[in-house]
């Protein structure tokens, strides 16, 4: 088991356990660090959905900045159960943990009439989630939303999607998208 140190906000430098599993990757901080610099570091208010939460970095950081209600699905149960035991740890009420599959979960939110400002992407890579998850975006995100992405190359998104700003750290293509 190894720890991530949380970047900023009310918990900053607060380290969560994650656990070793086939495929989890860490966003590390430094790309953290550049993301929330673009999008400001107050989340207040905001509704965020952390898709493919593996270890809930983004998410937990989200939160720890302000966020109003912060969604983290996991499919892995060994994985979701740390997540869950991460987000008691700290101790937010804005949070909900869901074990589901991320496509299932974008289609069910979509019935619920779920809405989401901003939503964190970082599927498991070569198995294109992405072009399986660019329809069920839409109905799911506000007006105004972003989409933060990570992927193994650079993404080609799909209208209305536009990105706005885009880095690499090593393997990891990043990138902030917004509605045109």
């Amino acid at each position: 088991m190894s720890r991530v140190r949380i970047t900023g906000g009310e918990w900053r430098s607060r380290l969560i356990k994650v656990i070793e599993s086939p495929g989890l990757r860490p966003t590390p901080d430094r790309v953290r660090e550049t993301l929330f610099n673009w999008l400001g570091q107050d989340m207040t208010g905001l509704r965020c959905l952390d898709l493919f939460a593996g270890t809930g970095i983004l998410g937990f950081e989200a939160a720890s900045r302000g966020a109003a209600k912060v969604v983290m699905v996991e499919s892995d149960r060994r994985v979701a159960a740390n997540l869950w035991q991460n987000a008691e740890t700290l101790g937010s009420d804005g949070m909900e943990l869901v074990r589901a599959d991320a496509l299932e979960f974008a289609a069910l939110a979509a019935r619920q009439g779920r809405s989401f400002d901003l939503a964190f992407l970082d599927p498991p890579y070569r198995q294109h989630w992405l072009d399986k998850l660019w329809p069920l975006l839409l109905p799911i995100m506000a007006g105004g939303a972003k989409l933060y992405v990570e992927a193994e190359a650079v993404v080609a998104p799909p209208a209305p999607w536009r990105i706005v700003r885009q880095g690499q750290a090593g393997q990891v293509f990043f990138h902030l998208l917004e509605r045109e």
